[in-house]
């Protein structure tokens, strides 16, 4: 279904052609002054140098052409040279009727699907979740399900930070803790346990004191760094370990997300780009792209155009052992085998901007990638306090994930505890699913790119541009309908109508701009321009709703009319908070 602009552009274009000017000029875009009219064209302006006339004479001639058109209500040529349109109300239900029709409400799936990777989450095993987490897997799991709106294959991919000095360092301090485990016997040759040989929380222990250990005990540091080298190497007790690690470090990692709602399609880490390394690494050389500088084998990155100083990039440190730049080079190589993508995305710190750029020239200059496959960097800015500084406990410490979640959870359960007709079990979930929605709608609707307050008590307001707001008006409707229901009328068969009011007509030129707007948010990546969106809806949503009595409607037609609109602006605004990654409650 086309983007209502669309339409509208066409129509005028063909009137500038009438009016015998060159058709470029009829584009059409939102008024940047509602209160004057609803679209406007002001190509009159940019047409007059070409045909050396006054610009409002040249709208005069394309108003002439457009007068009479059903499409528009009104069409007005305003000095300087601008054209002001309204749109006709018949016309603009009957484009709503069409996005009713349509399980995607007009908006066309990509014409050519692509097969698309996102990095996100990068969380490092054996480690719980901070705050410093959130921002990744939010923005990263609704790209993807934006992606897959649009209708292309979305690969996300958690990325597991399971390789290097962290592995030495839990082993070397279970070594100390329980030397008699079968893993540390060099001789033994038969299958090893099932059971992990210690916990989640066990885990999460060793693993800061292990590394506390190693910034004193020199000794210590060189055993972990012994542990590291004969991981890497195959010994085969220290790979049991590190597969003990992994599954319950993930199974915990799958818990804490699952809370987020946020899925992966693959659990890869940086250990499963190890045996590409090899074999790029000897590419590289062959090639002539990699050569030793001060001991080190990197590859030149520096472009020409460049105007600041771009390092090369290292793929190996003095004494042969890999960097994340390595992992990193490897893993690109094994996703291009596997999956052969046309974007790879990268959902990151912004801080690491300077990274990403030596890996993606890196990457393209020695031929890990296509000439056409897309590298996509998207950094975000930091999460910070109110004092503006980064999001940390009232201790000073670094927040766990799941400590901020059931803070969120507790605060929205007191505001929604003094709903008397609700049992305490339906306010503590329904208190989980809103908790959700002010976290991540209150992430989501600030440019990824940018710093942001976490302010815990305005994101969980029901006023103003939050999640809870969202949802409240998503509720509000389901109660009308419901009411409506309980009635015993029904609006099957039914349409919506042209519009009787100002404010009615204010909710369906939103609605009509879903198609056009969810096409944008994907084109540049942007989440918070899906939360630009409905917050947009939900405010014209609950301006029609204060100045329309619904239930009170006499005339059923009229009343039935109401009934479908809402249903539509209901629709739309839960597949767009689906695309952000939380889901609505039947009642606050």
């Amino acid at each position: 279904m086309k983007k209502i602009l669309d339409i509208i552009t066409k129509e005028v274009t063909e009137a500038f052609r009438e009016a015998g000017y060159e058709e470029k000029y009829g584009k059409v875009t939102l008024s940047n002054r509602p209160d004057l009219c609803e679209f406007q064209c002001n190509g009159a302006m940019a047409a007059a140098k070409q045909y050396k006339k006054a610009p409002f004479m040249i709208a005069d001639d394309v108003a002439d052409k457009l007068r009479g058109n059903a499409m528009f209500q009104s069409v007005e040529s305003v000095k300087p040279g601008f054209l002001n349109l309204k749109l006709n109300g018949d016309f603009l239900a009957g484009y709503l009727r069409e996005m009713q029709k349509d399980q995607r409400f007009g908006a066309e799936k990509a014409e050519h699907p692509q097969t698309i990777m996102i990095d996100y989450g990068g969380p490092n095993v054996a480690k719980p979740l901070h705050v410093g987490h959130l921002r990744s897997a939010v923005i990263g799991e609704a790209i993807k399900r934006m992606g897959k709106f649009a209708g292309h294959h979305m690969i996300g991919d958690v990325h597991l930070g399971d390789w290097g000095l962290q592995m030495g360092l839990i082993i070397t301090e279970l070594k100390l803790r329980r030397p008699d485990l079968v893993y540390f016997d060099e001789s033994y040759t038969g299958e090893y346990p099932t059971e992990p040989p210690f916990t989640i929380s066990e885990l999460e222990e060793i693993y800061p004191t292990a590394s506390g250990k190693s910034k004193e005990d020199e000794e210590y540091k060189q055993a972990a760094m012994q542990a590291t080298y004969e991981l890497q190497h195959g010994r085969r007790g220290y790979q049991a370990l590190l597969g003990h690690i992994l599954n319950v470090s993930v199974a915990d990692l799958k818990w804490n997300y699952e809370r987020l709602n946020v899925s992966f399609e693959l659990w890869k880490g940086e250990s499963d780009a190890q045996p590409y390394i090899p074999d790029m690494v000897e590419k590289m050389k062959k090639d002539g792209f990699a050569y030793i500088s001060d001991g080190a084998l990197v590859v030149d990155v520096k472009e020409d155009t460049d105007t600041k100083e771009i390092p090369p990039c290292m793929i190996l440190k003095s004494d042969g052992a890999s960097l994340y730049n390595t992992t990193d080079l490897a893993t690109i190589v094994w996703r291009m085998k596997d999956y052969h993508p046309d974007q790879l995305i990268y959902v990151v710190d912004k801080r690491q901007e300077l990274y990403f750029t030596q890996v993606f020239r890196c990457a393209r200059k020695t031929g890990l990638v296509e000439p056409d496959t897309r590298l996509t960097f998207i950094g975000f800015g930091t999460m910070n306090g109110r004092d503006g500084k980064p999001f940390k406990t009232r201790e000073g410490g670094v927040m766990r994930l799941e400590k901020l979640l059931d803070d969120i959870n507790e605060q929205m359960y007191q505001k929604i505890a003094g709903n008397q007709s609700m049992s305490e079990e339906e306010a503590r979930e329904t208190a989980k699913v809103v908790a959700l929605s002010a976290v991540k709608y209150g992430d989501l609707s600030n440019q990824a790119s940018k710093d942001y307050i976490f302010d815990i008590d305005r994101f969980t307001s029901f006023e103003g541009n939050t999640g809870p707001y969202i949802l409240y008006t998503i509720v509000r409707i389901k109660s009308i309908l419901k009411k409506y229901q309980e009635s015993k009328k029904s609006a099957e068969g039914k349409e919506i109508l042209p519009p009787h009011t100002e404010s009615e007509k204010a909710l369906m030129l939103e609605i009509a701009k879903f198609n056009g707007a969810m096409e944008n948010a994907f084109e540049e990546l942007a989440p918070h321009k899906v939360c630009s969106y409905i917050y947009d809806l939900a405010n014209a949503l609950n301006h029609f709703y204060h100045e329309t009595k619904i239930m009170a409607e006499e005339d059923e037609q009229v009343q039935a009319g109401y009934i479908r609109l809402l249903e539509l602006t209901k629709d739309i605004l839960e597949t767009c908070i689906d695309m952000l990654g939380f889901s609505a409650p039947d009642r606050m």
